[in-house]
Order: C-alpha cells, then structure tokens, then sequence
C-alpha cells in the first residue's frame, strides 16, 4: 500500500521524536473506540505534555481538531501542526521543553 503525504509527515515526526531518547510519545486510536479530533500524536517530554497534529501540503484541521487543541492548551498543553515545510517546529518544541 502507498504511502500517503500525510502518513510520510508522520513518519518525519516519529523520527524527531525517536532521535529525542527520553521522548514518550503514542499515536491515538481515533475509530471505533477511539476518540474523535485528538491530535496524530501526544506525548510528553521533560514533564511537559504535548501533541501534535499532522497535515500534508496545505491541509488545514477540522472544527473538531480545533475543539481538541483548544482543549489541550486550555489544560497547560502544547499543541502544534506540522507539515512537510515546518518539521523544524518539532524540533524547536522540544528544544524549548528541555530548558
């Protein structure tokens, strides 16, 4: 099966992450069980939970990933999307949790 840009912005992402070793980071279930809007990937570093929302090209978020990323700051977390322009982001948030 081919991969999608989306699915290849996540893998870029997962890659961040795994270089950071002491990065704890899951990709949520969203079907059947799951819940619905929550970002691609949450994680926490440093004492600091995050997540992140992965988009290819131009793709923007739903209404509903609105809600949850307005949610999770809400709540003190960090929340940013990303696509294949701005992987740099990545970087530079968990560069700001490590102090």
């Amino acid at each position: 099966m081919a991969s999608t840009p989306e699915k290849k912005v996540k893998l870029k992402v997962r890659a961040i992450l795994d270089w950071h070793k002491d990065v704890y980071y899951f990709t949520p279930m969203t079907g059947g069980y799951g819940r619905s809007g929550v970002p691609d990937i949450v994680g926490c570093y440093k004492g600091y939970f995050f997540a992140i929302e992965c988009k290819a090209g131009k793709g923007t978020t739903t209404a509903l990933q609105d809600k949850n990323i307005k949610e999770i700051e809400k709540a003190g977390g960090r929340v940013i999307v990303v696509n294949e322009s701005n992987l740099e982001d990545v970087r530079l948030m968990l560069s700001e949790m490590n102090g």
